[in-house]
């Protein structure tokens, strides 16, 4: 397993199991979920596929997958999946517990 794959899985394991708390409600807007981190694909996959192709951007063959979506790595990615995951619910969470303690 890659580096970069393990620290993917490390972060989103315990969000993962904390979206599935059911007085959350986190996946009442399903759709609006995947187009937010659609967007989040699609604006920065692109940027790191430009700076890969422009030489800014290398990733180490051996803290990486040698699977790829275009010119990167699966691992970078899902980096853009499993980050702004946690980052969403995270704001779900802390405005759940906001309007518990109101």
């Amino acid at each position: 397993m890659s580096k970069y794959m393990l620290l993917l899985i490390i972060s989103g394991s315990l969000p993962l199991l904390l979206s599935l708390y059911q007085p959350l409600n986190f996946y009442r807007n399903i759709r609006t979920l995947v187009l937010s981190i659609a967007l989040i694909v699609l604006i920065f996959g692109a940027w790191d596929i430009f700076a890969t192709f422009r030489g800014h951007l290398h990733f180490n063959p051996s803290d990486v997958w040698r699977i790829r979506i275009i010119n990167l790595p699966l691992e970078e990615v899902l980096f853009f999946v499993v980050i702004p995951f946690c980052c969403i619910l995270t704001w779900e969470l802390l405005n759940y517990i906001r309007g518990k303690s109101q």
